[in-house]
């Protein structure tokens, strides 16, 4: 029998042919932990059919939402994961505002473990054998300055292909991140090359599964401040 938890949906970001949705469990107002509903398959992606609610509508980030689970299926560098129960709808509760935020937000530190850098990243990976020694893969971080920079990474080994990757200060340390948020991909992909200062905001980051034995931070989701 499903087990219903209250999420604060903090993610709901490309992974393969599905998405890598999370949220912040919720007891009232109170803030309880993260949890990343899964699937059974492989990769644990959640597909479209997965994680809809019953009007066919996709989760967006903010959202308070019902998601039903059957059982906490942890990984060693992912805590947070359950499984998800696929044949039953996920119910929108209400939306939460950019101001509440706030006091969900994690405090202030070390994205995990830093000093390990792709060629175009900084401070963007971990090897595995750190990342199964974590007791969290999941962080909503607050920003006073977000960058975000499109340009082709791999256009010196004659990859045409562009991508949006966010340049951030926290706590201390200079961060360059991949942005798997569809949303702001898509917004992003559609600009010309160049940086785009976007001020302050809420970053979702994620510890991905392991590649080539390491596992790489991602932005799974940014929350700009509305401007009037």
């Amino acid at each position: 029998m499903a087990i219903m938890k209250r999420l604060l949906c903090l993610a709901n970001s490309r992974k393969l042919n599905g998405r890598c949705v999370a949220g912040i469990e919720l007891s009232g107002q109170q803030r309880l932990g993260w949890i990343r509903p899964v699937s059974a398959r492989e990769h644990e992606e959640v597909s479209e059919y997965e994680r809809q609610y019953e009007d066919g509508s996709d989760p967006r980030v903010l959202d308070i939402m019902d998601v039903p689970l059957i059982e906490m299926r942890p990984r060693d560098y992912q805590q947070e994961n359950w499984l998800l129960d696929p044949a039953q709808y996920w119910r929108r509760v209400v939306r939460a505002a950019w101001s509440d935020l706030a006091s969900h937000a994690d405090p202030a530190a070390p994205l995990w473990i830093n000093g390990d850098s792709t060629s175009n990243g900084r401070n963007d990976r971990i090897t595995l054998a750190q990342a199964t020694g974590l007791t969290s893969s999941l962080r909503l971080i607050r920003l006073e300055r977000l960058t975000l920079s499109v340009f082709k990474p791999g256009e010196v080994f004659g990859n045409p292909k562009r991508r949006v990757q966010s340049r951030f200060t926290h706590h201390g340390t200079d961060y360059r991140l991949w942005v798997t948020d569809p949303t702001y991909e898509r917004a992003y992909l559609l600009k010309p090359d160049g940086d785009y200062n976007l001020g302050e905001a809420f970053l979702t980051v994620s510890l991905g599964e392991p590649h080539n034995g390491a596992c790489y931070k991602l932005v799974a989701a940014i929350m700009e401040r509305v401007r009037s």
